[in-house]
């Protein structure tokens, strides 16, 4: 196994009037490698910034994105905690157009794959209205508009639901909008407390997600060779992103006495045969 790390984060507590420290334990860890594939791309988030040869940001808020989303994304919104840790923040604002900001880091025309699998190790931020993710978007995005792309959430997380994870598809057949999304959740323990190794494998038949190395969601492929219920035999890339409100995270209202919340990742990689 690979060794694992420790951290401590500075949040406020339940009453909003001071702080307490969480310690994550040392949590899940992903091996080495997994048999019949090999570790092509990886992000440890070492270093001094984010290293921009592997994500971009996309900056602004787009019309809340369109799931009417508080946040304005920015870039100096995500930090290097002491060479080892990507620290994705969303807090208020005092002055400016938006009352919120966080960030979203995107893989998009750096580091794009078909098939593989994907590890995220992450310690999940705490407070309703909190809506952090890894997810995946057709690269073809630009000429075939979501959903027609496809995309795939490895990890979706929402603060009213604390300890319970999510992993999803959608398609041009089956998607939220029009209640047919494929899905499936997991609860787990201290997802707020500790790190957890989130994780999606793809192949040319299934997508399937994974928490600490247990199946919990699998989407098979129809093999009609039809991109409305499978466009997942192209190019896809990723989104690491920390929301604030919306109409998912903000369902069941924002505590803005939550914020800022910290999104914590120590790393992502991926693997394929």
């Amino acid at each position: 196994l690979i060794k694992a790390k420790a951290l401590i984060t500075i949040k406020n507590d339940d009453s909003g009037g001071g702080s307490t420290i969480i310690i994550p334990t040392a949590g899940a860890t992903s091996p080495s490698e997994y048999v019949g594939y090999n570790l092509v791309w990886a992000d440890e988030f070492t270093g001094a910034a984010v290293n921009e040869n592997n994500w971009s940001f996309e900056i602004g808020n787009n019309n809340g994105w369109g799931n009417n989303e508080l946040e304005y994304y920015k870039k100096e919104n995500s930090t290097i905690h002491e060479n080892e840790y990507l620290v994705v923040t969303a807090k208020p604002e005092q002055t400016g157009e938006f009352e919120y900001t966080s960030s979203r880091l995107i893989s998009k025309g750096k580091k794009e794959f078909t098939f593989g699998r994907v590890d995220i190790r992450a310690v999940m931020p705490i407070g309703q209205g909190i809506w952090p993710a890894l997810w995946t978007l057709g690269a073809d995005i630009s000429t075939n508009n979501w959903p027609a792309c496809g995309e795939i959430d490895i990890m979706e997380y929402v603060g009213y639901r604390p300890n319970v994870v999510q992993a999803s598809v959608h398609t041009m057949s089956y998607n939220h909008s029009i209640g047919t999304e494929k899905t499936a959740t997991k609860n787990i323990l201290n997802a707020e407390k500790e790190f957890h190794i989130y994780a999606m494998e793809w192949t040319a038949d299934k997508i399937t997600g994974y928490v600490d190395g247990v199946a919990y969601f699998t989407f098979m492929n129809d093999k009609k060779n039809d991109k409305k219920t499978w466009p997942f035999n192209a190019p896809f890339y990723l989104k690491l992103n920390l929301a604030w409100g919306g109409n998912w995270g903000g369902s069941q209202g924002i505590d803005e006495t939550k914020l800022p919340a910290t999104y914590e990742i120590d790393y992502v990689r991926v693997y394929q045969k």
